[in-house]
């Protein structure tokens, strides 16, 4: 598993996320707090408070393509 911080500010990040982390066959969640919502689910991503960055689990240890695809949203 590797988790790393995002931030997702905008509504147009969200649905852009969204489609990327779609096109991965392995698990992906966001955690923000003690709430855990699919990464692949664009109404569990609006549940979260977006005010400040979310943690992203991935659950694949060969992610690179993945980490390529959302470098603008990591911070």
């Amino acid at each position: 598993m590797k988790a790393v911080k995002i931030k997702l500010s905008l509504a147009e990040n969200v649905k852009t996320f969204v489609n990327i982390v779609s096109r991965y066959d392995y698990d992906i969640d966001l955690r923000e707090g003690r709430h855990v919502v699919d990464a692949k689910s664009m109404m569990g991503i609006f549940s979260l408070n977006l005010a400040k960055p979310v943690t992203m689990e991935i659950y694949s240890d060969s992610c690179e393509g993945l980490m390529d695809d959302i470098r603008s949203f990591v911070v």
